[in-house]
């Protein structure tokens, strides 16, 4: 087992007692500390004020529901990385989820083998991105991975959790062209549904911001491959 991931502090926010328990320990058997909330303020409220490595956080919860936890967290600062539980599994939910700043995204019924990876792949992200240095730039493109910041040229960017977290695979890939499985392992992380078109739509809500009001494109689209940013025009 990695050792990265001892000790390490998980928050549960899910209003089903059972489903909290039995998340709960089966983490705590694979060296995770972990407790849990049963509603949306006592959830956002513990998220605000621990330091957690990561937070799994359903949607439909009493009193402020998943999607508004998230969001508020964002807005506060705070990048802990968020795993959202829920029965919602239609293409808007998950639009959402990851526009309010989600990083990952399962559907009960779940296996916890499965859970259990899906929490390991973002950790495992988390403890990369710690070590890798802050800024990353292509052309006049500046992503500074710390403060989670984007500027072309002068202009600051304003991206969605998610965007910048494509972004980044992208800027870490520089001129690679990497297809849409790719993109579906490597940001949606394990077992992501290829068969929707929410890569494509992330794709476009992304070039929209940092390609539309330039002369130079840096998103490119390799047809019957995939995508690449890189700075020359093609």
């Amino acid at each position: 087992m990695s050792d990265i991931n001892l000790k390490q502090n998980i928050l549960i926010v899910e209003d089903e007692q059972n489903i909290a328990e039995f998340i709960q320990q089966g983490l705590r058997e694979n060296n995770y500390n972990a407790e849990f909330a049963q509603d949306g303020y006592l959830g956002l409220k513990m998220a605000i004020a621990n330091q957690y490595d990561l937070i799994i956080l359903d949607i439909g919860l009493p009193r402020i529901d998943g999607f508004e936890i998230c969001s508020t967290l964002r807005k506060k600062g705070i990048l802990v990385p968020i795993l959202m539980l829920t029965a919602y599994d239609a293409l808007s939910d998950k639009l959402a989820g990851f526009d309010a700043g989600t990083d990952d995204y399962l559907v009960k019924p779940f296996e916890f083998s499965e859970l259990l990876a899906r929490i390991r792949a973002i950790l495992n992200r988390s403890h990369k991105e710690e070590k890798s240095e802050n800024l990353i730039m292509v052309a006049d493109l500046v992503i500074d991975i710390f403060r989670k910041t984007v500027k072309r040229g002068h202009k600051r960017i304003d991206l969605t959790s998610k965007e910048f977290s494509l972004l980044e695979y992208f800027a870490r890939n520089p001129g690679k062209v990497i297809t849409r499985e790719e993109i579906a392992k490597n940001v949606w992380n394990i077992n992501f549904d290829t068969g929707t078109n929410l890569i494509d739509v992330y794709i476009n809500f992304l070039r929209n911001k940092i390609d539309k009001d330039f002369d130079q494109r840096l998103l490119h689209t390799v047809v019957g491959v995939g995508y690449t940013l890189r700075e020359e025009n093609v």
